[in-house]
């Protein structure tokens, strides 16, 4: 698989400091972003634990089956949760701190993603958006509930609460996503601080005109900023260059 890819996070026009954290590496196809919570010096400290331990946890997953992957990233998430826990225990500063995580690892044709919050993951196919993960928050229980329609949750003063972090209970159990991948294909990793700002049509335009990652991104948190950047904003945007034939298939041969 060849990618391309490029990643910024930026504090936005109100918040004085950055809590948002994220890793880039497309050697390994390893992307993560992270938006903790808990007030200056202690969200960050959160997502900044969070993204490290899961890098060193995850490892490489290439070759494995979706059973032994997913597993492998359950318990990277599950020790990254267990670590923040205990240091909200140890120092007295660190109570209530915790991160969302939204963890995406590419392999062969495939993708695996672990979550927790409401951080996001999208893929633009045939420039067509579709949003990969199902956040852990307030408004989402109401909508699968029935009783908000996704624009009234966009609006409602409980938007921003989510049911579910990295590091807030002693144990955690993150969504795993699997899925395949084209290419052409372009990954969009989020933290709420642009996904609360852009609505997903906008995404979809931004993806759509400009394929180009270091583009992408750039344009994003232009238009996130400009519209009010209310909170941090991070956005990794990954596309899918080529993709390996399946095993066994001998790759076509242009003639010279």
């Amino acid at each position: 698989m060849r990618i391309s890819c490029a990643g910024i996070t930026d504090v936005g026009v109100v918040r004085a400091g950055n809590e948002d954290n994220f890793l880039l590496d497309c050697s390994r196809g390893l992307f993560i972003v992270a938006d903790g919570m808990g007030g200056h010096a202690a969200g960050e400290v959160a997502s900044e634990m969070a993204v490290q331990i899961i890098e060193d946890q995850l490892g490489v997953l290439r070759g494995m089956s979706d059973g032994d992957a997913g597993g492998r990233m359950r318990t990277a998430i599950q020790k990254a949760n267990q670590a923040i826990f205990e240091r909200t225990l140890a120092e007295h500063d660190k109570r209530g701190m915790g991160t969302t995580i939204t963890v995406m690892s590419l392999f062969s044709r495939r993708y695996l993603i672990g979550q927790v919050g409401d951080s996001r993951a999208y893929i633009l196919r045939n420039r067509e958006l579709f949003q990969l993960t199902k956040d852990h928050s307030y408004v989402q229980e109401q909508v699968d509930a029935g009783l908000l329609t996704p624009d009234q949750a966009r609006t409602h003063p409980y938007s921003n609460v989510i049911t579910r972090c990295v590091g807030a209970n002693e144990e955690v159990a993150p969504d795993l996503y699997f899925g395949n991948l084209e290419a052409g294909d372009l990954v969009l990793l989020a933290t709420d601080g642009l996904t609360g700002m852009l609505e997903d049509e906008q995404l979809r335009g931004i993806l759509a005109d400009e394929d180009n990652p270091e583009t992408c991104v750039n344009r994003m948190i232009s238009d996130a900023n400009r519209r009010g950047g209310l909170d941090n904003i991070t956005a990794i945007v990954i596309r899918i260059d080529s993709i390996d034939p399946p095993t066994g298939e001998v790759p076509a041969i242009k003639p010279a």
